[in-house]
């Protein structure tokens, strides 16, 4: 734990929210976001409750400014991926399919994003100021506009449907990662009666094969 002095200039404030953020960040590397609370974040920053609440609203603005470098993260990586893995050559159908893996993927390698993602409309959103929530909702638009352009690239027949269909992209994905995190008691029923098994989602292969099926569907309007 480190102890702060009290910020006094902006640069002094400026490493006071950074050591916030980082902290938040690796917690979240070691819980999920629904484990996440002030108290334990105050005790490793160093810092009183009281005093983290002077650099950031509440606890659901803090995962929000984190959700909000996540999305940033993962799209940057996505133009090289996408490249590597779609031949501009190749048929729309084959170019969705592949589209939809890569980012499917590329997701499910990126655990807190996807925590974060699923959190975000019913938890992150409530609880913090309307400044807050129009930054938040202006770095959302921004990055949809990136993943946008990246599907408008590799599917240009997608025309004007390519941004609604990776605003759709990202609500699916943090409902598909909700349901592939079942309750210990969820589990157990699983285990007791192998049946019911079938119901168990992954969260990688659900993923692919939604985002493939509105992909396909994307298309399908498009060329109509």
């Amino acid at each position: 734990m480190t102890t702060f002095q009290r910020a006094r200039s902006e640069e002094q404030r400026a490493i006071r929210r950074r050591a916030i953020l980082d902290a938040t960040a690796a917690m979240l590397d070691e819980m999920p976001v629904g484990e996440i609370s002030l108290n334990e974040l105050s005790r490793r920053v160093g810092l009183a409750k009281s005093n983290v609440l002077r650099y950031f609203d509440s606890r659901e603005a803090i995962l929000l400014e984190l959700l909000d470098r996540a999305r940033r993260e993962w799209t940057a990586e996505l133009p090289g991926l996408l490249a590597a893995e779609i031949d501009p050559a190749g048929p729309a159908a084959g170019r969705g399919d592949r589209f939809a893996a890569v980012l499917a993927r590329s997701l499910a390698r990126r655990r807190v994003l996807c925590d974060l993602l699923s959190a975000q409309a019913g938890v992150l959103e409530h609880n913090v100021s309307a400044e807050v929530a129009a930054r938040h909702k202006r770095a959302v638009l921004a990055n949809l506009g990136e993943l946008s352009a990246l599907a408008a690239r590799h599917l240009p027949e997608l025309g004007e449907l390519a941004r609604p269909l990776c605003a759709q992209a990202i609500l699916v994905t943090g409902a598909v990662w909700t349901h592939a995190r079942p309750s210990p008691a969820m589990l157990a029923a699983y285990e007791a009666d192998p049946s019911l098994a079938v119901l168990r989602t992954d969260f990688a292969r659900m993923l692919e094969e939604t985002l493939a099926t509105l992909v396909a569907g994307a298309l399908a309007r498009a060329a109509r």
